[in-house]
């Protein structure tokens, strides 16, 4: 029996693609909820597996970015358990349920935390993931460079065009969102990202 409501706080890919642990658990969604902290597309991933492609994905950060519309999703879970759907969701081991989440002693660019917001959207406890901003230097142009770089090599529908195209369906507008979106529409001499992920796929 759990003894506090918990949530799940979405604010990238994990809104509309939250995966089989999380979609079953999940009782309901409160939706335009502003994140309390900065997020810009400020991480290069490939994802497991070179999934990604480096393409940028959006990452809490400490300067810049800008607070954006995410989501809750409210878990069926104890704070334990969610914390651990979570992690496995991040790292891309979604039921493997031996998987379970330890805080590194050490922590690295290259670890997954799971951090918790208390008395947040009307919930005991809110989790989300925290994973370090590895692009420098923050611009549009460097975004653009490793979005268009990442369609070659990234797995069907995980390239930085088509994860920018996501983030502005879910109504994200990070600092740089707009001027990442020009900057590649210049690039690749097109009107619309559809557009442009089409003719750089050909």
């Amino acid at each position: 029996m759990k003894s506090s409501s918990v949530g799940i706080l979405a604010y990238g890919s994990l809104i509309s693609d939250p995966r089989e642990e999380i979609e079953k658990a999940c009782t309901g969604i409160i939706k335009d909820i502003v994140t309390p902290f900065h997020i810009e597309f400020a991480r290069s991933s490939t994802g497991k597996g070179g999934g990604r492609g480096g393409a940028p994905t959006l990452v809490p950060v400490t300067n810049g970015g800008a607070h954006v519309k995410g989501q809750v999703f409210l878990m069926d879970l104890s704070e334990a358990e969610a914390t651990n759907v979570l992690y496995r969701r991040e790292i891309g081991k979604v039921g493997e349920m031996e998987r379970t989440y330890k805080r590194p002693e050490l922590v690295t660019a290259k670890n997954v935390l799971v951090e918790r917001l208390t008395h947040f959207a009307g919930l005991d406890v809110v989790l989300y993931t925290q994973i370090a901003a590895t692009i420098k230097p923050l611009t549009a142009e460097k975004l653009t460079d490793l979005a268009i770089a990442s369609v070659a090599k990234a797995d069907p529908g995980r390239d930085g065009i088509s994860y920018l195209i996501s983030a502005k369906e879910s109504g994200i507008v990070t600092a740089l969102s707009l001027s990442y979106e020009a900057e590649i529409l210049r690039k690749t001499g097109c009107e619309t990202l559809e557009n442009a992920l089409a003719k750089l796929k050909n």
